[in-house]
């Protein structure tokens, strides 16, 4: 009974507490927008790897284009992704590696002596807090606006990144 009861307790810790991906309201006309994951983490091997976040809208006029922009804590504001509006006046945003770790994590990114990526850190990430992402049209005056919350890494995000710089994968430099 008792290994049952830890087995369980691991299982929710690791599988964690994360909200089903949130969809569109097909029934609303006007622009609208959402983020998923709808929570990031500032682990810096989990975000720049693993963590694919995703912006989907819907209501903007096709044939044009967006880009998102997220205004947060500290006057904190980039522009994080951009895509087409399609036909039917959706689009789909992914946010890219080298967008989540120059612009989220305020790093760079360099290759090592065997052509590996290795991301290079010489100042803080964007600070923790609640996020206005802004979808913005290029062409017409349409805009839609959702919340991405940025927390702090986890004890296993923080590892992870310990093993990073152990590996060579990650680098911390101080800005000159």
């Amino acid at each position: 009974m008792g290994w049952v009861s830890i087995t369980s307790v691991c299982f929710f810790i690791l599988s964690g507490c994360s909200n089903p991906p949130k969809t569109l309201d097909r029934s609303k006309s006007g622009p609208q927008v959402i983020v998923n994951p709808e929570t990031i983490r500032l682990g810096i091997a989990k975000l720049a790897k693993k963590t694919n976040i995703v912006f989907e809208g819907a209501g903007f006029k096709p044939g044009d284009s967006m880009f998102v922009t997220l205004s947060g804590p500290n006057d904190t504001k980039v522009i994080v992704a951009e895509a087409p509006i399609q036909p039917d006046g959706t689009f789909k945003a992914t946010v890219g590696a080298l967008t989540k770790v120059m612009e989220i994590l305020r790093g760079n990114i360099t290759f090592n002596e065997k052509f590996e990526n290795v991301i290079v850190i010489s100042q803080p990430p964007i600070p923790k807090g609640v996020y206005t992402a802004k979808v913005t049209s290029m062409l017409s005056p349409l805009t839609a606006e959702t919340k991405l919350t940025v927390k702090g890494p986890t004890v296993l995000d923080s590892l992870t990144d310990w093993l990073g710089k152990l590996t060579g994968k990650i680098q911390y430099k101080e800005k000159k």
